[in-house]
């Protein structure tokens, strides 16, 4: 059975974690499939927005805690090699040049928590629930959690989340950014529908370079990052979408930022 499913529809690419028996949960052979699923992706010019979401009820249990308990004495090792597996992922999913949707179906715990993070746009089913669930099982954030929990929701509430491994419901976690928004779960499919077709109408060369900026933003200076704001502006006035963005605004219509 395929781990993660990929399938285009036009100008989208949805990606799937396909482990419903066991919550999707991340084993290295989904963490493997994940990162080249991303990788193919990313480097499709013709995708203009990517979907994740999982099969079955959740969304993801995080990782396989069965897999790490009977690799015994050789834990360690087989934790590192596959957080090296995800990350690979994440960094390609993170820093590709078009957005990406998260849609939690359903409840989404440790790693399976770092990936709605990463998305530009969350939107979640009222039922989801998320738990950090580190602190649970005595293991520490992996899946960049760490870099990205506090960043979103502030560091008082990401020690929350990580030290004390409160369970957060989905409409908490829309009040406290971690999702962008919550639906009915009947309404899930739809919505996810009308946001990637919106995300594919968008200027995807100026929202890849938005993605950088605000990557970059976390770790660079001020001075360094208003240069590279003023490069980033002026390189996209001087392309086609930018040409057409300006036009539009002044002819008073909606910009067409579709290829072709």
């Amino acid at each position: 059975m395929e781990t993660v499913l990929l399938h285009r529809e036009g100008p989208v690419a949805r990606l799937t974690l396909n482990r419903p028996e066991v919550g999707n949960a991340i084993d290295p052979a989904l963490a493997a499939a994940l990162a080249k699923a991303a990788r193919i992706v990313a480097a499709d010019p013709t995708v203009r927005c990517v979907v994740l979401t999982g099969a079955g009820r959740l969304f993801c249990a995080g990782g396989d805690l069965a897999g790490i308990a009977a690799a015994g004495d050789g834990a360690s090792r087989f934790l590192h090699d596959l957080a090296d597996m995800l990350h690979d992922a994440v960094f390609t999913l993170a820093t590709m040049a078009k957005p990406l949707l998260v849609v939690a179906n359903g409840p989404a715990a440790g790693a399976g928590l770092s990936l709605v993070l990463l998305g530009d746009v969350a939107l979640a089913a009222r039922t989801a629930h998320f738990t950090a669930a580190y602190a649970g099982v005595g293991l520490t954030p992996d899946g960049g959690m760490s870099w990205l929990l506090p960043r979103l929701v502030g560091l008082r509430q990401a020690q929350a989340m990580l030290l004390t491994n409160r369970r957060v419901d989905a409409e908490a976690a829309e009040r406290l950014g971690i999702v962008t928004q919550t639906v009915d779960e009947d309404a899930l499919d739809a919505e996810a529908h009308r946001l990637a077709a919106r995300l594919v109408r968008s200027p995807s060369g100026a929202i890849g370079a938005a993605r950088g900026l605000l990557l970059e933003g976390a770790v660079s200076s001020l001075r360094s990052h208003l240069d590279r704001e003023a490069a980033t502006i002026a390189a996209a006035a001087g392309t086609a979408e930018g040409r057409e963005g300006i036009a539009a605004f002044l002819d008073r219509r909606t910009p067409d930022f579709l290829p072709g």
